[in-house]
């Protein structure tokens, strides 16, 4: 029987973990990349003999990595338990919150401690562990009027979580009737009220308000807008943790390549994909996708093609209007962008006090919480203070800087380029700004006469180098008309045989929702191809 033919279009998480998939499923699959390394948003910066993951840094649920890992050759394994649940329950199994054995083989991930540490403003701080009791013993000192609160948001959280994300987390969404059907559910547990709203209804406190509701900045979400559903979130980190691949993300997005070539899948990097063929018959009711055609002009014939490349690049650069009755250009131009960032690449020279301070990952809070996300997202200006998250990952992984150095990047929300601010001139006195604040506050002191490097990227740099609409940082922007059945599907309404995974596509944003976007894609693939599963 002749093998069928996959293309897949990037090399992000979402991309390798589909190729991996199709190559389980039986497919010739190749993965091609525009530059010349693979990752997408996460690839890796080399400056002065320091080493930068350029993008996501927080992973969590481990064995979905290590379904990935497990993976073999023409043995799909698309039904095995979706979140490593003990048998007859809903309880998690305590083995599924560490790297698999599989997992080893290709990359060692190691436990963060705490996921966080958040500053505040006034300079106090809170570490946020998802251990319980030290969490309330934190309550107790920064707002104690909270702790009943807690306890109610804990409840609250957990069976949105048990309901969004244990039993809905594989559920594709492709008709309007599967969403209604678990609307009452969701109306029932207040996941459909803004989170930051949501949140207020637990704590009096703005610290605790912001403690609990600011995670989804991290998969470009706006907490003030953002569904409560992503409550979930706190309890996804709770549950499995929050890991790093020992040499960086980078090590991982590596270790996932070369599973997919062990499977005896093919990469080409420097392969930008210009478009996608089509063929229109008067006997098919729409175009079937054949294969792409690379900017060189080169062409590759596939049985199907998949998208990992974010979803207005894939809709209105690489397919011509005519194929596209439902992701049309007015639909693609409607959809909300989530916000930019700038990302300051920077390294120095190590003192003892940096461990006091900092932590592996920190997120810094400026003087206004509500009014800045309001600037960011509704007003797209620019303010003068700002928020940030700062990644110190030579706290963990000394080897990714010279002797005696730290690597670090810090991130900052910004409005996307639907704003049209100059970030030619502006990225540059922000960059300065953030690193004087830096000093100045005491978080790294003295780091201009300890800097040794720096680099940074704008929305600009996602727009021209990711083909990123408005130079978003994290794809379509998880309002709840763009959650569910309301966010592009994966399977196209448009063209047979053209799939999208990643980001922007169902579940949504974030590592762990990336690689479910990988395996519902690769379900709805061997539906269609008539695969047993």
């Amino acid at each position: 029987m002749t093998r069928k033919s996959a293309v897949v279009i990037g090399s992000g998480f979402g991309g390798l973990a589909l190729g991996i998939r199709l190559q389980s499923l039986g497919f010739d699959t190749t993965i091609l990349e525009k530059h010349e390394q693979p990752g997408g948003r996460a690839r890796v910066l080399r400056r002065d003999g320091f080493t930068f993951d350029m993008g996501p840094t927080v992973i969590t649920v481990p064995h979905f990595i290590e379904e990935l890992f497990a993976a073999q050759r023409d043995v799909p394994r698309l039904a095995e338990p979706d979140f490593a649940l003990l048998p007859g329950s809903n309880t998690i199994d305590p083995a599924s919150r560490c790297a698999g054995p599989a997992t080893s083989r290709y990359v060692t991930l190691v436990p963060i401690v705490p996921f966080y540490r958040i500053y505040f403003d006034d300079g106090s701080y809170f570490d946020y562990d998802g251990d319980r009791e030290h969490t309330r013993q934190q309550i107790a000192l920064l707002a104690p009027g909270d702790l009943d609160g807690y306890d109610r948001f804990h409840a609250a959280a957990l069976a949105i979580f048990e309901r969004g994300f244990l039993k809905l987390g594989y559920t594709h969404f492709g008709s309007i009737g599967s969403m209604f059907g678990v609307l009452p559910d969701l109306l029932r547990l207040g996941a459909l009220q803004s989170l930051f709203g949501f949140t207020s209804s637990f704590f009096a406190s703005d610290k605790m308000r912001q403690v609990f509701s600011f995670e989804p900045l991290l998969i470009g979400g706006n907490p003030l807008n953002v569904p409560a559903i992503y409550a979930m979130i706190h309890f996804v980190e709770k549950t499995w943790g929050i890991h790093f691949a020992m040499g960086g993300t980078g090590a991982l997005v590596s270790g996932l390549l070369h599973k997919f070539q062990d499977l005896g899948g093919v990469f080409r990097p420097n392969a930008e994909v210009a478009g996608i063929m089509t063929e229109s018959r008067r006997r098919l009711r729409k175009p079937v996708a054949r294969g792409v055609t690379l900017a060189s002009g080169e062409q590759l014939q596939a049985d199907l093609v998949a998208s990992n490349a974010d979803y207005a690049h894939t809709y209105r650069d690489m397919l011509p209007a005519r194929d596209r009755l439902v992701n049309g250009n007015l639909r693609v131009k409607l959809a909300r962008q989530s916000m930019g960032l700038v990302v300051i690449y920077f390294g120095f020279r190590a003192e003892p006090d940096d461990t006091v301070r900092l932590r592996h990952h920190n997120i810094i809070l400026g003087p206004r919480y509500e009014g800045l996300l309001t600037d960011i997202f509704q007003r797209r200006v620019l303010s003068e203070d700002f928020s940030q998250y700062l990644h110190v990952p030579t706290l963990t992984d000394p080897a990714l800087a010279p002797p005696g150095c730290h690597a670090a990047y810090t991130l900052i929300p910004v409005p996307n380029n639907a704003s049209h601010i100059d970030w030619a001139t502006e990225g540059g006195r922000l960059v300065d700004r953030v690193l004087g604040m830096l000093e100045k506050r005491g978080y790294i002191p003295r780091l201009g006469d300890r800097l040794m490097t720096r680099h940074f990227i704008t929305p600009d740099t996602f727009q021209s180098e990711l083909n990123s609409r408005l130079g978003n940082g994290f794809g379509l922007e998880p309002l709840l008309l763009q959650s569910a059945f309301f966010r592009p599907h994966n399977r196209s309404e448009d063209i047979t045989n053209l799939y999208l995974v990643g980001a922007n596509v169902q579940p949504g944003g974030g590592t762990p929702s990336v690689m479910m976007s990988a395996k519902m894609t690769a379900r709805l693939i061997a539906a269609d191809f008539n695969l047993s599963c």
